[in-house]
Order: structure tokens, then sequence, then C-alpha cells
């Protein structure tokens, strides 16, 4: 948890137990948790935890860009805690959400445009509903 503590203190964030708790479940799960989810993953662990604190601090991880906020579903979203640039795959059936790597990606056509951000989104059936698993 240190590293977790530092690296809040490197963004210039009060290290907080809820934070640090916060933070440190979702570089944790690659489930890529809603708020409830992770509101019931850490309220045993904290007791006096709201769903709006854990809110808040999402918001706040995520505007210090250390995590990534998911978005395929208009209603719905998710929080990852890599950061890293991949892509989201998000299936029709059971809801998962998959990472996946993406190679070569070419940007030469927005050689003069300033991205602020980078998104890569695919939805549809995983293989292990195809395969009948759900």
């Amino acid at each position: 948890m240190q590293n977790i503590t530092d690296e809040l203190i490197n963004k210039g964030i009060k290290p907080s137990f809820i934070r640090v708790s916060v933070l440190n479940y979702l570089r944790n799960t690659i489930a890529h948790p809603t708020i409830e989810t992770i509101y019931n993953s850490l309220k045993t662990l904290i007791p006096t935890l709201s769903k709006t604190s854990v809110y808040n601090t999402v918001e706040l991880l995520a505007d210090f860009g250390l995590i990534n906020v998911v978005t395929i579903d208009k209603n719905e979203s998710r929080y990852d805690g890599d950061i890293k640039f991949h892509g989201h795959f998000k299936c029709e059936k059971c809801n998962n959400l998959y990472d996946f790597s993406l190679l070569d990606v070419n940007y030469s056509d927005l050689k003069n445009f300033i991205i602020n951000t980078k998104d890569v989104y695919f939805s549809g059936i995983c293989a292990n509903c195809v395969k009948g698993g759900v």
C-alpha cells in the first residue's frame, strides 16, 4: 500500500484511508467494477464508507489520471486501475468487460490534432458465452 500512498502524494492528493483503499482495490482487480461493486467490496473493510465517498474518490482519481473511467454503456460507468492504453470489450450477454492490447495503432491522420483521450471499445458476445458458459 506504500506505493499507492506515494502515488497519491506525488499527484498532490492527501492519501486518506478511503482513497488508498479504493485505488489499491482498482489496481488489483481486472473486473472493471462499478461504484456499487467497489462499495460492496470495501464496506466490510471501511464500515463508515458511503457510495458518495466511493463516487467522489473515483472522480478524484480519474481527474488526476490515476484510473480510467470506462463508459461503453451510457447507463453505466466502470473503473479501471490499469492506466496503460488498451481497449475494452463488453459482452452483451454476461456484461463482463475484458481488456485487450492495441497493436500498431496509426495516428498519422491526426498529426495536427491534440489528443486528450483515447478510447477503444467493442461489444458483442465473449468467447465464454459463445461456448454456452453463461
